[in-house]
């Protein structure tokens, strides 16, 4: 298997026992076929041959996101690319797929599983530090979960808050539950809107992290403190992901994120990146099986904790890390 279709239908298809197998696989494919990875790999005098569990694969590093092409192939089978958010000046991530369509049908297969059908829900998007730029794959997420909700009170709102809230009131008691979708900032900028809001039965609210340079950073505690008062909802709903990232894990509350069968986590030394750490608490290291055409293996600079049922609870960023979307301080 080295081609990116059969790829494609393993991670469809794929089953929990046959993690380990599928990333070994796309492993020794990219460890061939990627040449950033590869020099990676020959920096670190890694023979791949040899790697034979998890355990022993290198994760590279994030930020090769920003200063090179990390594919696996051939350039020309690229056309299209996400590119991450940042402030003035910032170099942001550029993450090449092969198929905008395959990756908008996996992100649908992962929200329904954690979820139930799109077609259950009005999506109201909240998105306007993305919709003010181009290639967001949050946004192109959106977009098509919006699209196959077919409801007519599905859309993004920009800075229409009034309109949200007022359309949020007219769809209380619907027999379809509301999913408001919502950068941080903004959320918290409608809290303070003074705006009415009224307990909704049917809504959930997720948020993406990140205040984009808007507001002052905060902890995950504070802000779901505020916005479960706000909305009269009992959790507050997130989804975990990046423009580095094909799949994302959704947390149902506390913040405890519960990983799609594409994905695994494992945590690092937070002294020693090249070190797994036997504590609970780590940095994060992603194996996202649905970047079978990038690099797979991914080292972040996210902090986090997993616990007994392998959900993963982001703690926040490494000091030295550039503020990106879902930054929240270290508790």
């Amino acid at each position: 298997m080295n081609d990116f279709k059969s790829f494609s239908r393993a991670v469809d298809e794929l089953k929990p026992e046959d993690f380990e197998k599928l990333a070994l696989e796309i492993f020794q494919f990219q460890a061939l076929e990627n040449g950033i990875y590869r020099s990676y790999l020959n920096a670190r005098r890694i023979d791949f041959k040899s790697v034979k569990a998890l355990d022993q694969i290198p994760f590279l590093p994030i930020r090769f996101f920003k200063e090179h092409k990390v594919i696996s192939g051939d350039t020309a089978l690229f056309p299209s690319f996400f590119s991450s958010s940042g402030t003035t000046g910032m170099i942001t991530s550029r993450h090449y797929t092969w198929s905008i369509d395959w990756y908008l049908d996996h992100a649908k297969r992962i929200f329904e599983s954690e979820y139930g059908p799109i077609e259950d829900y009005h999506i109201l998007a909240l998105l306007p530090a993305y919709l003010e730029r181009k290639g967001s794959s949050l946004v192109s997420m959106a977009d098509y979960f919006i699209k196959v909700s077919q409801s007519e009170h599905s859309g993004f709102y920009l800075y229409d808050q009034e309109e949200l809230v007022s359309k949020i009131d007219g769809l209380k008691g619907d027999s379809r539950k509301i999913l408001l979708l919502g950068v941080t900032f903004a959320l918290l900028d409608l809290v303070e809107s003074g705006l009415a809001f009224s307990k909704t039965k049917n809504l959930i609210v997720m948020e993406t992290g990140g205040m984009k340079g808007r507001r002052k950073e905060m902890i995950r505690e504070e802000v779901h403190e505020i916005l479960t008062g706000y909305f009269c909802v009992d959790s507050i709903h997130s989804e975990y992901g990046m423009t580095e990232m094909m799949s994302q894990a959704y947390s149902k509350g506390q913040g405890n994120y519960t990983l799609p069968q594409s994905m695994r986590v494992m945590l690092r030394d937070v002294n020693d990146p090249l070190s797994w750490t036997r504590r609970k608490q780590g940095g994060i290291n992603v194996i996202d099986l649905g970047n079978f055409h990038s690099c797979a293996f991914l080292e972040t600079q996210d902090l986090g904790r997993m616990d007994s049922d392998g959900r993963i609870e982001v703690l926040g960023r490494f000091d030295n890390s550039e503020i990106r979307g879902c930054n929240l301080l270290v508790q």
